[in-house]
């Protein structure tokens, strides 16, 4: 009786594990991920479905059942890089630590750059291209994301909790100070005469910029 329990446990459990949603998730995340790279190496006009396809071991039939076309895909693969990037920050409330909340963001996005450098480069190429395939976006869900964190960010400069800068500058700056270690890689190992980075250049990164942009805004490091 006790093995029956037990095999029907193991059997409920894997039925739990391949349901169809999760093996939908698992390739979506596999086809993203594979067109990051696929992009970031070829560039949008050099990257085949069939590519993406052989990169993320799944058929061609499969990746264009998720996607029908190669341009939903490089939408959806800047809509996952965006909503990974920002949302720490999107969760933020009036009754926040301002301090906490920034530097968690400050974090979380250095963080972004070590795990994740071709999204940031790829988003970078992208802008530098006049964003061909993001205006929209810019002009809609990103102008209302930084609308509504940078009212926040006023909330607590108006109740003294923060020194008065501007929100908007600021979440430019914590943007391009934390995504200039994926950017600008080649850059700093040049000038720090290093053939790749350490764990600990990200950590020391961080804290660098916790340290001058907490101050910058009037705040101590919590704790």
């Amino acid at each position: 009786m006790t093995r029956s329990l037990s095999v029907q446990q193991n059997t409920s459990e894997a039925a739990r594990s391949y349901r169809p949603g999760r093996i939908r998730e698992r390739n979506r995340e596999a086809i993203l991920q594979a067109a990051e790279q696929e992009f970031a190496l070829h560039g949008y006009k050099g990257t085949t479905i069939q590519n993406i396809a052989e990169r993320a071991g799944l058929p061609k039939s499969n990746v264009l059942y998720y996607f029908s076309n190669k341009k939903r895909m490089y939408s959806a693969m800047f809509d996952d890089i965006l909503l990974r990037w920002n949302k720490v920050f999107s969760e933020i409330k009036p009754d926040d630590d301002p301090a906490t909340a920034l530097e968690t963001f400050i974090r979380t996005k250095v963080n972004m750059s070590q795990q994740y450098p071709l999204a940031s480069r790829l988003f970078a190429m992208e802008i530098i291209q006049g964003a061909p395939f993001l205006l929209d976006h810019l002009r809609t869900n990103m102008r209302e994301w930084v609308r509504g964190r940078a009212s926040v960010i006023q909330h607590w400069i108006d109740e003294g909790r923060m020194a008065q800068v501007d929100p908007v500058q600021l979440i430019f700056l914590i943007w391009s100070s934390t995504q200039h270690y994926a950017d600008f890689q080649v850059q700093i190992l040049m000038v720090e005469n290093k053939a790749e980075y350490e764990p600990r250049d990200f950590e020391h990164a961080a804290d660098f910029l916790v340290d001058v942009i907490l101050r910058g805004c009037g705040l101590e490091r919590p704790g």
